[in-house]
């Protein structure tokens, strides 16, 4: 799907996206944030800001919730629309777009999961070929974390 365009949606509709550039994979993360903000663990595809045009953006709230991102929801029905890294960088120029927004999620490989080590004993996703970071390895390589 690289390079597809690819559509979606909030739970109530009030806030919709159109992606260009969308890749074929997306991640899962397990920190406790993004558990927190979503109730499991955040299945995300990456896209980048400059390829995404949002409808609804009146409905659209942000939360800054580190030193170097932020989250966003509809203000309507609560979805959780996007985490976006506000630091320049490396990592910085992407919308991270929960998978189930997308009006077709099935053209899309699982390739990676971090903040493994955090993940919860009581659930694990099938399949073993993906790479598998922990929180610590997640430090090491994303230098703007930190040590929070």
């Amino acid at each position: 799907m690289t390079g597809k365009t690819a559509t979606g949606k909030c739970l109530c509709g009030a806030v919709r996206f159109e992606a260009s550039d969308v890749p074929d994979s997306f991640g899962v993360c397990h920190c406790e944030m993004c558990r927190r903000w979503t109730g499991s663990a955040l299945l995300e595809v990456s896209v980048p800001t400059g390829s995404v045009i949002w409808q609804g953006e009146d409905h659209i709230a942000t939360r800054r919730t580190s030193d170097w991102a932020e989250r966003a929801w509809c203000r309507e029905c609560g979805s959780a629309l996007y985490y976006k890294v506000t630091m320049t960088g490396e990592f910085a120029g992407n919308f991270d777009i929960p998978l189930g927004l997308f009006d077709d999620p099935d053209p899309f490989t699982m390739t990676h999961e971090i903040y493994i080590d955090k993940k919860p004993e009581s659930f694990s996703f099938a399949g073993d070929d993906r790479k598998l970071l922990t929180r610590q390895d997640c430090i090491d390589r994303f230098s703007l974390l930190g040590e929070t």
